[in-house]
Formats: C-alpha cells, sequence, structure tokens
C-alpha cells in the first residue's frame, strides 16, 4: 500500500490539517444550513460519516497520504484523551451504570461474532475457492482477530505467537484497516439513524435516554457565555490531564514490561493502553469536583471538536481502492465482519437491546479505544465514556479471544 501513495499530492503535514479541517467546516456548516437541499441531504447522511468518509476519497485518490502522515499519532495521542478529560467531566457516573446489563452483553456478543466469524469465514470460502484460505492463511488472519477483538497490541501478540509470514501479514494489516473502516462507517451511518433500529428491534432505550437527558438539562442548568479565561482553563485541565496521562504510560508500562512481562497478554504493558485509561480516570474524578462546571462554558464542545478532528485522521488512514491488491482476503474480511453483525443483530432482537449498545459493543471490539468512543458519542458526547470503558474491556479479552480464534481457524483451515 506504500506504494499507492509514493507520488502523494500533498505531502506537508500542514496542509493535509488546513485541508482536513476546510472539510470539517465545510461538513458542519452546511449540516447546519436551513436551506432545503442540505436539509434534505443530511436526513439521510450523517454528518459524522461524511467527516469520516470525505478524508478517505482524499487519501484513495493519492491527495493525501493517512500512511505518511504523523496527524492521526497527534490526534490520537494528544486530542483524543484530552477530548475523553472533557467529554467526561459532565458525566452522570451514577445514571452510567442504570444503562445495565445489555452494553456488557452486546459487547461480548461482539466478541463472540468475531470468535466464530473467522472459522466459519474460511469455512464458506473453502467451499467455492479452497486457494483462498490454504497454506498459511489463517496464521495471517489470526493477527486480524488480535486486533478486532483487543487493537494494536494484541495483533502483535498474535503474530508473534502464529508467526505469519512477513507479506502475508502486510496484506492482513490492509484488510483489517479497510474491512474495520467500512464496517464503522456503517456503524456511524446507523447512529445517525438510530431511532428506526430500535423501533425494528424493539428496544428500550429509556435508561439512554435518561442519561442524555440528565446531561443535557445539567448542561443547561450552568450555562453560561464562556470568556477566554474560561476557554484557557479547559484547554488547560484537558491538555493537563493528558501530560499526567502520558506520564502514567511512559512511567507505568515500561515498569510493568521489565517487572512483570506476562501482563503483556493483557496489554497492561502498552503505553496508549494507560493513556486511555488514566485520562477517562481522571475526568471522571474530576466529575466529581467544581471542575465538573467548566461544561458550562463548553468543555464537552471543544472536546467533540478535538474527536471530530481524529474522525478526520481516522478516515484518512482508509484506501479504498487497496480492495483490488488482495481481492481474496478482501473476501474473507467482508464475510468475517458479516457473521460478526449477523451475530450482534440476532442477539440485539433476542433480547431488545438499543441499537446504541450494538454499535458501541461492535465498535470496542473492531475498533477500540481510539474509536470505540466515536461511535458512542455519535449518539451523545456524553455517552463517550461508555466506549471507552468497553474498549479498555476488549484490551483484557483481545489475546485470549485472539489465541482462540487462531486455533478455530488453524483447525477448520485443516
Amino acid at each position: 500500500m506504500n506504494d499507492n501513495h509514493a507520488g502523494a499530492l500533498i505531502t506537508n503535514d500542514a496542509i493535509v490539517l488546513g485541508l482536513l479541517m476546510v472539510i470539517l467546516a465545510f461538513v458542519f456548516y452546511t449540516s447546519s444550513s436551513e436551506k432545503a437541499g442540505w436539509r434534505k441531504f443530511y436526513k439521510y447522511v450523517p454528518s459524522l460519516l461524511l467527516c469520516y468518509f470525505i478524508p478517505a476519497i482524499f487519501n484513495s485518490l493519492g491527495i493525501i497520504s493517512g500512511e505518511d502522515s504523523s496527524l492521526y499519532f497527534v490526534a490520537s495521542r494528544y486530542l483524543l484523551p484530552s477530548s475523553l478529560v472533557l467529554l467526561t467531566l459532565s458525566i452522570d457516573l451514577q445514571a452510567i451504570t442504570r444503562l445495565g446489563f445489555k452494553s456488557v452483553v452486546m459487547f461480548l456478543t461482539g466478541t463472540a461474532g468475531v470468535v466464530i466469524g473467522g472459522p466459519l469465514a474460511i469455512l464458506i470460502v473453502s467451499i467455492f475457492d479452497p486457494s483462498l484460505v490454504a497454506g498459511d492463511v489463517w496464521r495471517g488472519l489470526s493477527t486480524i482477530a488480535g486486533s478486532w477483538i483487543g487493537g494494536g497490541a494484541n495483533q502483535a501478540a498474535m503474530f508473534e505467537v502464529f508467526d505469519p509470514p512477513s507479506d502475508m501479514f502486510a496484506a492482513m494489516i490492509a484488510v483489517d484497516v479497510i474491512v474495520a473502516n467500512i464496517w464503522m462507517a456503517f456503524l456511524l451511518y446507523g447512529a445517525g439513524r438510530w431511532d428506526a433500529f430500535d423501533k425494528f428491534f424493539k428496544a428500550d432505550a429509556s435508561a439512554i435516554e435518561d442519561v442524555k437527558r440528565r446531561i443535557e438539562t445539567y448542561r443547561l442548568s450552568i450555562a453560561k457565555m464562556p470568556r477566554l479565561s474560561d476557554t484557557m482553563v479547559i484547554l488547560g485541565v484537558a491538555f493537563g490531564a493528558t501530560a499526567v496521562s502520558h506520564l502514567a504510560g511512559d512511567t507505568i508500562a515500561p515498569f510493568l514490561l521489565e517487572h512483570a512481562p506476562f501482563l503483556e497478554k493483557f496489554s497492561l504493558t502498552d503505553k496508549f493502553f494507560w493513556i486511555v485509561v488514566v485520562a477517562t480516570t481522571l475526568g471522571l474524578i474530576l466529575s466529581f469536583t467544581p471542575a465538573k462546571k467548566l461544561e458550562g462554558a463548553g468543555a464537552s464542545r471543544l472536546g467533540s471538536a478535538m474527536l471530530y478532528v481524529l474522525v478526520a485522521t481516522i478516515g484518512m488512514k482508509m484506501n479504498i481502492l487497496a480492495i483490488g491488491e488482495t481481492p481474496g482476503y478482501f473476501l474473507i474480511g467482508a464475510i468475517w465482519m458479516a457473521i460478526h453483525a449477523g451475530v450482534l443483530i440476532l442477539m440485539a432482537i433476542l433480547i431488545k437491546a438499543p441499537f446504541f449498545f450494538t454499535a458501541v459493543g461492535s465498535q470496542a471490539n473492531i475498533g477500540g479505544a481510539a474509536s470505540a468512543p466515536i461511535v458512542a458519542s455519535a449518539f451523545n458526547p456524553s455517552l463517550a465514556p461508555v466506549g471507552v470503558l468497553l474498549a479498555v474491556l476488549g484490551y483484557a479479552l483481545g489475546t485470549y479471544a485472539g489465541y482462540l480464534t487462531g486455533i478455530l481457524m488453524q483447525y477448520v483451515a485443516g
């Protein structure tokens, strides 16, 4: 895939960032327009989906290069933890706990969908083209299992355990990124039409609505016209907490790796894991302090803006045209993801789970801590911490469930 972007038209990250910000501005300006044409357009196309998909088109056409840019790293390491702090400031933790068991059930169902989906995808493809799944293909697919249940650290663990050929691993990374991002696009679209899905599932979303109502009521009660001093304090809290999160990651992860290396299987030696966990924890702690009133000056609004920048940088990592390079592997990935989705939908119907739990439970597996809060916040910014908490659970399960998936795929592949 690197060759596809060797001749990217724009390689200066300052220019790329400007382009992404113009795209975000365009989407938000048009989505808030009173003109009938735009209102009709955004009735069917969620604005968040465009913030994600337009940068993907620019990347696919070679105008920009998500692989060569550092913007995603900056957004995920600096803006994501800052946004998590700001989005968590006004959270009603007691209300979150009342969301009930369905959120965890749907998350675990998503994990099960990945575990059984891999072997079934191999079995289905082998029926009409055994060559696609012959040899060591299962080894490469095992790394996708680690990524789709946990994250990058779990994927690396599966690479070490099953040792796929390096060229195959490169192709599997492409499958991982493209299929997962296309699925995320579907979830973002669904988030814009969640009420229709809930009606179809006959789901009771009252607990979610209660959380959203509580948050909105609190915001209105403390709302004020923000001054420059308010904005600077908000940014100071956000990036100060991010600094503490990075300090924790730089300290805890190497310490555990040296003194308790067995914890690597839980992703506890991964710096990014600790950055996300500590940032979310600090946000929750601050929600019990006077800092919670910063919400009245627009804390969550700034947090959402940071999150949308992350959305754009995630989008620019997707190269849709790469599907043509290894179509067989992408076919396996697509079938695998379809099984994951099917299992989730079936469980949602059985327990009448709101679409919010289906979408976030899936993305907490497939996307992890970088994108689960994005999907959650598409329903309401106050719900972003739910995505983070479930994604952290995915880190813990990723290595074990990924290993089980690899063994099952080996058995099916023969």
